[in-house]
């Protein structure tokens, strides 16, 4: 039996290892291409320590390769090459990785499940009361993960390749628009109101432009043409959680655009300049300054200050008000409203798209936009009226 080598302290090297005459340690070992690979270090503790990570990128290539990850750790991986995305996107990664890390399902090899397995476990999340929306964001993650790895043959079929719909029902509420009646409600009463009054220009733009709430306040005084009546959108502004302020992209292509003012909006768009605060030093952020709506630290407003401002103002109206009740009103209501409104107004449907910034006009006609009855009863008659059709009597056969 041959002697095992040690270091000049007298510890026992492993495979791989050994100490150079100047005392230096290294490590040999093959990668993954075959070639053989060194690394050294003047520590024995510190040199160890990098044969871990080297045999952990080793495992981690070669256990992919063969199907024997789990869950979590094809998760991990897929999210580790999604670089270069929205912050929005890196809280939903993170939201559905640590939810899958309390699952079971989790630690169960990705070559093992079958169809059925992701079935199953839809199923369980939602009698754990997981919603519709949840499992939504939930299969977003986990589906392209799965298709990665059946992409690289690792896998034979992705177990997520199924409709949603056909697993669990669609229980999650339908997003609604306002009523004619519930806009004037709303809106008188913020109006009146001695505390809220000061935030009604902001609903009345938000309401009058269909904005999402992030464009909103991203907008800078540069971004309103007066003369022209228009608002250009081409960014929205976000704020993560640990405070940090950042200026991206609007949330689809489609997205950069200008939306006209109405007189309304052109009226409360100048009131909200008229009341901005002079400050000292406009806030940049990546570029951008002059933001038109500021907070009492005369920092830019973010989409959490306005849908505060909603929620404080209609826990009041419901206090005051318990006759004449309200939907739940938050920014993205208004933004539903607003597209309510226009497509009963008659705007085409291309043109809603342009002003709502979407990419997709089927979420325009399928999301957006609420009918009814009455709606239709009226669409209907102007259509009979206008061709000036009449209605025949039936006629009767003859015995």
């Amino acid at each position: 039996m041959s002697e095992k080598r040690k270091d000049n302290k007298g510890r026992i090297l492993r495979t791989g290892e050994s100490q150079r005459k100047d005392l230096i340690y290294q490590y040999r070992y093959t990668d993954i291409r075959g070639k053989r690979q060194t690394v050294y270090s003047s520590d024995l503790k510190e040199l160890r320590e990098k044969e871990k990570e080297i045999q952990k990128q080793l495992d981690d290539g070669i256990d992919y390769a063969a199907g024997k990850i789990n869950v979590i750790q094809l998760l991990e991986r897929y999210i580790s090459i999604k670089q270069g995305v929205r912050y929005n996107t890196k809280v939903g990664y993170n939201f559905v990785l640590n939810l899958v890390k309390k699952e079971d399902f989790g630690y169960r090899s990705i070559r093992d499940i079958k169809v059925s397995d992701a079935q199953k476990w839809i199923m369980k999340l939602h009698e754990d009361g997981k919603g519709y929306s949840t499992l939504t964001s939930v299969r977003g993650v986990v589906k392209p993960a799965f298709q990665m790895a059946y992409n690289e043959d690792v896998i034979r079929r992705n177990p997520f390749d199924v409709k949603l719909v056909d697993v669990v029902s669609n229980d999650s509420q339908k997003r609604i628009a306002m009523t004619e009646e519930q806009q004037t409600l709303w809106m008188d009463f913020i109006r009146e109101d001695k505390t809220y009054c000061k935030y009604y220009d902001e609903f009345v733009v938000l309401l009058g432009t269909g904005m999402r709430i992030s464009e909103f306040c991203g907008l800078t005084k540069a971004d309103l043409d007066f003369t022209g009546r228009k608002i250009r959108v081409d960014h929205q502004l976000v704020r993560e959680r640990g405070g940090k302020y950042y200026v991206e992209k609007t949330k689809t292509e489609c997205g950069c655009r200008y939306i006209p003012m109405t007189d309304e909006v052109y009226r409360s768009l100048q009131n909200i300049l008229s009341r901005r605060k002079r400050v000292k030093t406009e806030t940049i952020i990546d570029g951008y300054s002059g933001f038109l709506l500021l907070d009492k630290n005369d920092s830019p407003k973010v989409a959490l200050h306005i849908e505060n401002e909603m929620c404080w103002a209609m826990k009041k109206y419901q206090k005051l008000h318990p006759d004449k009740p309200l939907p739940h009103i938050t920014p993205h209501v208004f933004r539903h409203t607003f597209c309510t409104n226009m497509a009963n107004a008659g705007m085409d449907i291309k043109t809603l798209q342009y002003v709502m910034g979407q990419s997709d006009v089927g979420v325009t006609l399928n999301v957006y936009t609420h009918a009814s009855y009455d709606r239709a009863a009226e669409q209907l008659a102007k259509i009979i009226d206008f061709k000036g059709l009449a209605t025949p009597e039936p006629q009767r056969k003859s015995g």
